[in-house]
């Protein structure tokens, strides 16, 4: 694909490093399942890459109007999917000394009520997309409340900002404080409204969003099994297996099942395009279902630290040939950082006497995420032709990460060096569509 000149500013030729992943590199790191030029160039014209490899190949074939933008000491990447992430939870950062349960009663649900008002909603989903944005997360599965307002106000802000955005309105009908509890009926209708609405608007995906089995009746679970057959191309998320208290109340309340996930199975909620938040207290059937469905999880390891959840086990899905990708779960995960998350998946690993390549972290972070939600055909990687998100890691961003990074001497330890050390302030910028939507400030 030639680059060509648009309306929004024309051709630009990032220059730097370039990382990016064309299928999991495992825990081989396999040399086929990435691309990295040390001094590349990403060419990006009508909001879509045109055109990536090495500098001294691209450049001389660049429009003699091109913009040549420099990002030396740094590291261009897809921009990050994060794939479990509560937007009305951000309020709450910061809270905790409870496990799930008692998490939720005391910070969560009355955290949530504020959202029946479409200013407060509104004002949040601003403050929560520019944070997004300033870590480098160009992609996001999100949670919003059960108020159709709060979803109305969270793909306005998104629409505004033109970001790939997949989210929906919690259902939930039972086990919750009445304020915020819909039922069956208006759930549903409410569902399909705003699936009519948003679905497929702008670079907008909706996710049929039941909280968690024990916040939905039967009937329920039964309205969303509903709402997945009639939109098969839409996304299904909800939590499971996180907690081995709330894994217990699951047993009481459905006791026909053979396990929690098995209560969303027998409802049709299994299938690709579906994404489960947690998966930890899982065996070797469940994990197997999952493979088996195309559902995918979403590895939380900020979360399930902060709340004492349990860790992921990372070798057992990838025995199951189970997919997965990183989530930020904030509120429960502390940080709106993926480097910072990446970090934490790396230690959990380690507790589990495993091990996450710094690689596979980052393909996690990218490609996996965007395979997960279904749409790695348009961000996630830098093919011809995809959406131009992307993000420019400074590896010179505080003084340690600069030390360590120039005496790293492979890419490998370089990236480990990265995630352990970096945060917010090693994304110096964060494009949209080819657009910059971040630009750091000095330290």
């Amino acid at each position: 694909m030639a680059p060509h000149t648009d309306s929004a500013g024309g051709v630009r030729a990032h220059r730097g490093a370039i990382l990016h992943f064309r299928s999991d590199p495992g825990s081989g790191d396999d040399p086929d399942t990435f691309e990295f030029f040390d001094d590349g160039l990403l060419v990006t014209a009508d909001g879509r890459v045109a055109s990536i490899g090495p500098a001294r190949e691209l450049l001389p074939a660049l429009p003699s109007d091109a913009e040549l933008v420099e990002h030396r000491d740094s590291i261009l990447m897809p921009g990050f999917v994060d794939t479990h992430v509560h937007y009305p939870q951000t309020d709450i950062v910061g809270t905790g000394g409870r496990q799930l349960l008692d998490w939720l009663e005391h910070y969560t649900f009355p955290a949530e009520r504020g959202f029946a008002d479409p200013a407060h909603a509104r004002e949040v989903a601003e403050f929560f997309l520019d944070e997004l944005v300033r870590n480098g997360t160009t992609t996001a599965l999100v949670f919003c409340s059960v108020h159709p307002a709060s979803v109305q106000a969270f793909f306005e802000a998104a629409a505004a900002r033109r970001m790939r955005m997949a989210a929906g309105k919690v259902l939930m009908d039972r086990n919750c404080p009445q304020y915020l509890r819909d039922t069956p009926e208006t759930g549903e209708r409410a569902t399909r409204e705003l699936l009519a609405a948003w679905h497929g608007r702008e670079r907008l995906l909706y996710a049929i969003t039941p909280r968690f089995a024990p916040t939905s009746s039967d009937a329920q679970l039964a309205s969303a099994g509903r709402l997945a057959t009639d939109y098969p191309d839409a996304l299904i998320q909800t939590h499971v297996a996180e907690n081995l208290d709330e894994v217990a109340w699951v047993k009481r309340l459905f006791p026909e099942a053979r396990s929690y996930l098995d209560v969303y199975d027998r409802y049709g909620l299994l299938r690709e395009r579906a994404i489960y938040a947690h998966c930890i207290h899982f065996d070797e059937v469940d994990r197997a279902r999952m493979a088996q469905s195309g559902a995918a999880a979403a590895f939380c390891p900020s979360s399930n630290l902060r709340l004492g959840s349990g860790l992921f086990d990372v070798a057992s899905a990838d025995a199951a040939g189970m997919r997965f990708s990183i989530a930020t779960d904030v509120a429960a995960g502390s940080s709106f950082s993926m480097l910072q998350t990446l970090s934490d998946a790396y230690k959990v690993a380690q507790l589990s006497q495993q091990h996450l390549s710094p690689l596979r972290a980052f393909y996690l972070a990218t490609l996996a995420g965007a395979r997960a939600l279904g749409v790695d055909d348009r961000v996630g990687r830098f093919a011809v032709g995809t959406e131009a998100d992307f993000i420019v890691l400074d590896l010179r961003a505080t003084p340690l990460l600069a030390r360590r990074t120039a005496r790293s001497r492979t890419l490998a330890e370089k990236l480990l060096v990265l995630l352990t050390l970096g945060d917010d302030r090693a994304v110096s910028r964060t494009y949209i569509l080819g657009r910059e939507s971040h630009r750091a400030g000095p330290i």
